[in-house]
């Protein structure tokens, strides 16, 4: 006896549907074939750039790419070992615990005067944020804010001297300071507040 396949309106078999091209592998194939921007195949799969390169990042196709929704697993720095897949806002509890681990690294990196990781902290609470409030998680999300808010606030901690930054640091300031030297009518006038015009 043989077996039938039903067949939708179009004709198809349903076993054929089962066969048909993801999104996931058409963006592979897309740039396996040789395009490699992402905006040309998210186009051209109709579906957004981040999503693209996510397939991409977790085929091991590309590295390095970071928006909204990249996980905490893949390192973007030295500090992302210290948050990875450890943050979460599935409840409110998750949420808390996440803030709290948040504020802690934050409070450890003031101590030892590392601002890149405490940078990262901020950068990871508005993440957390933005993921919660685009979700659909209101309660969650205003614990990051809150959070955030809160460090936002405060004053500016203590300076570093720039001999503590790298030689990047100085070559940009004397980069600034050749362009505002060569390029006068980029200052204002600090005394009336004008802008100097030659």
């Amino acid at each position: 006896m043989k077996k039938q396949t039903a067949q939708n309106s179009e004709g198809e078999s349903e076993l054929g549907q089962s066969n048909r091209t993801t999104k996931k592998d058409q963006i592979i194939s897309l740039y396996t074939s040789g395009i490699d921007n992402l905006e040309d195949i998210a186009l051209m799969t109709s579906t957004r750039p981040g999503y693209a390169a996510s397939v991409l990042q977790s085929a091991g196709l590309i590295a390095g790419y970071f928006d909204l929704y990249t996980t905490t697993a893949h390192p973007m720095n030295t500090y992302s070992r210290f948050f990875a897949n450890k943050l979460g806002f599935k409840n409110e509890a998750a949420a808390r615990q996440s803030v709290e681990l948040i504020n802690r690294l934050y409070k450890q990196f003031e101590m030892a005067r590392d601002r890149a990781g405490q940078h990262h902290a901020l950068l990871m609470a508005l993440t957390m944020y933005d993921r919660a409030r685009w979700t659909g998680k209101q309660l969650e999300a205003d614990l990051f804010r809150q959070w955030l808010a809160e460090q936002l606030s405060q004053p500016a901690p203590e300076a570093i001297p720039a001999t503590e930054f790298s030689d990047e640091l100085n070559q940009a300031e004397n980069e600034l300071s050749n362009f505002t030297q060569n390029n006068p009518e980029s200052l204002g006038n600090t005394e009336t507040g004008q802008q100097l015009h030659h």
